[in-house]
C-alpha cells in the first residue's frame, strides 16, 4: 500500500469518528483528537520517509519551495473522498510531522454550532465597521466566521471577498457572490490582498488574521468607507483584543487611534471550547463585547480596564461576559459545573452566581 493510500485511510477514519485533528509524528502511530482528547490509532508507526513523502506529494506546487526553505508550511488538502483538511507540515528535532484539521465541506449554521444567533446575525447585518473573532488556536473562530458568512450568503445580496491562509470552508453562491482568495496562491500576503480588495467592489471583507499594522490600517480604512470587515485576532478576552490592536502603533499614534477605533469597531467575539455534557463533542462559551455609546466612550477615553464591567452591564445590546455565558450553559445542562469553573476567568464569582448570589452596584442580590 502506498503512503497516500495509508494516509487517505487514516483521514477517512478521522472523518468517520468525528475527529477534529489528525496528528502524524515520525516513528509514531497517528493520533486523533476526539472531543478535545488525543487518542492513538492502532497502526504501525509512520516512518519519517513516509511523512516527508506525504507532505511533498500533497503540498501545492506554489508552496513546495516554502517547505524546503522554511521547513514548515500551511496549506489545504482535499482527500479522494472529498473531505478537506487544513494542513501544517513542520520539522521537529529534524524529523517531519504533520497536523491536519478536518474542515467540513458545508459551512455550519449558528444552530449547529450552538451559538448565540441573534447577536451574531445582527452583526452580519451591519452596513460597515469591524467585527473581530478572538480566541486561542482551536477555539472555533474559523467555524463561527464561516457561520456568519453563511448567514449573509443566505439572507443578503452582498459581494463577499475572503482572504484566507489557507482556505478552509468553501461556499456556493446563494444570495451573495463570494470570492475566496488563498494567501500564497491567489495573492502574496494579507497586506497586499487588503490593498487590492478595495478595488474589487466588496460589501463584506473577511481577513483570516489581523497580523500586522498594514493589514489592520487597511481594514480600518475599509470600514470607514462603507465596508463590513470580519477578522480574527489571537486574544483571550475583549480587553486584550483592543489593547493588542494598539500594539501595532507607536505611542504618539495611540490617542488618535482611540477615536478611530471607537468609531469603527462593532464587536469583539471571544470563544473557548468546553466539553459538552451530552453526546460528546465540545460546546462554545462566548464573551461578546457589542459596542454601544458606553463601549465607544470607554475605548475613546482609553479606559480599557473598564471593558469587562461595561460588558457585564450591557446584556440588553447582546454583550455578555464569559461568566454570564458559563452560568447559562451550566443552568441549561450543556456543560458540567466543574468544567465551567475550571475555565472561568473569575471562578469564585461564578461559584457564587451558581448558588444564586449576584453582586450589583447596590450590594448583594440573591
Amino acid at each position: 500500500m502506498s503512503v497516500l493510500e495509508t494516509l487517505h485511510g487514516l483521514l477517512s477514519l478521522a472523518v468517520e469518528n468525528g475527529a477534529s485533528d489528525v496528528h502524524i509524528k515520525s516513528n509514531k502511530p497517528a493520533y486523533l483528537r476526539l472531543s478535545g482528547r488525543l487518542e492513538s490509532v492502532e497502526m504501525d508507526p509512520i516512518t519519517p520517509e513516509e511523512v516527508r513523502e506525504f507532505i511533498e506529494q500533497s503540498v501545492p506546487a506554489e508552496f513546495y519551495d516554502l517547505w524546503v526553505k522554511n521547513r514548515q508550511v500551511d496549506y489545504s488538502y482535499s482527500a479522494p473522498d472529498g473531505s478537506r483538511f487544513r494542513v501544517n507540515g513542520f520539522l521537529q528535532r529534524g524529523l517531519p510531522s504533520v497536523v491536519m484539521r478536518h474542515v467540513s465541506n458545508t459551512p455550519p449554521t449558528f444552530a449547529e454550532l450552538n451559538l448565540d444567533s441573534p447577536t451574531l446575525a445582527n452583526l452580519c447585518h451591519e452596513k460597515n465597521g469591524i467585527v473581530l473573532l478572538c480566541g486561542a488556536t482551536g477555539s472555533g473562530k474559523s467555524s463561527t466566521l464561516a457561520a456568519m458568512i453563511n448567514h449573509i450568503n443566505h439572507t443578503l445580496d452582498r459581494h463577499i471577498v475572503t482572504l484566507e491562509d489557507p482556505i478552509e470552508f468553501t461556499y456556493a453562491d446563494v444570495k451573495s457572490i463570494i470570492n475566496q482568495r488563498e494567501i500564497g496562491i491567489d495573492c502574496p500576503s494579507f497586506a497586499q490582498g487588503m490593498r487590492s480588495v478595495l478595488r474589487q467592489d466588496p460589501d463584506v471583507i473577511l481577513v483570516g488574521e489581523m497580523r500586522d499594522r498594514e493589514t489592520f490600517e487597511t481594514a480600518l480604512q475599509a470600514s470607514e468607507t462603507g465596508h463590513l470587515v470580519f477578522g480574527t485576532l489571537h486574544a483571550s478576552n475583549a480587553q486584550q483584543a483592543v489593547q493588542r490592536l494598539f500594539e501595532f502603533y507607536p505611542e504618539e499614534r495611540k490617542h488618535a487611534l482611540q477615536r478611530q477605533l471607537a468609531g469603527a469597531l462593532r464587536a469583539t467575539i471571544t470563544q473557548k471550547l468546553l466539553p459538552a455534557m451530552e453526546g460528546g463533542g465540545r460546546m462554545p462559551v462566548t464573551e461578546a463585547f457589542v459596542l454601544d455609546a458606553l463601549g465607544r466612550k470607554t475605548i475613546m477615553d482609553g479606559h480599557f480596564e473598564k471593558i469587562e464591567p461595561v460588558i457585564e452591564a450591557s446584556e440588553d445590546n447582546g454583550s455578555k461576559t464569559f461568566n454570564q455565558d458559563l452560568y447559562r450553559l451550566v443552568k441549561a445542562g450543556l456543560v458540567a459545573k466543574d468544567d465551567a469553573i475550571k475555565n472561568s476567568p473569575n471562578p469564585r464569582q461564578l461559584e457564587m452566581n451558581l448558588k444564586g448570589i449576584f453582586l450589583s452596584s447596590g450590594g448583594i442580590v440573591s
